[in-house]
């Protein structure tokens, strides 16, 4: 008799997709507000602002993938 395989479950992959978002926009708003502060300290808000979003998404893609390939491999 064939074993099942633990990630055919739906809700590990519920559970995947909404860890997969919460990461993201943790990571995001991360960026954005460390960078909104270091901002704040040196006068140049808006370019820090810019640099701490980009960082924070580029962060929580990379922890995306780090995630899916857990996931897989699991």
């Amino acid at each position: 008799m064939k074993e099942p395989n633990r990630n055919d479950n739906p809700w590990r992959a519920a559970g995947l997709v909404g860890a997969m978002g919460a990461d993201l926009v943790v990571c995001t708003l991360g960026g954005y507000y460390l960078g909104n502060y270091i901002g704040s300290r040196s006068g140049a808000e808006t370019f820090w602002m810019i640099t701490g979003l980009l960082v924070g998404l580029a962060v929580g893609v990379i922890s995306i993938i780090f995630l899916i390939k857990y996931y897989t491999e699991g």
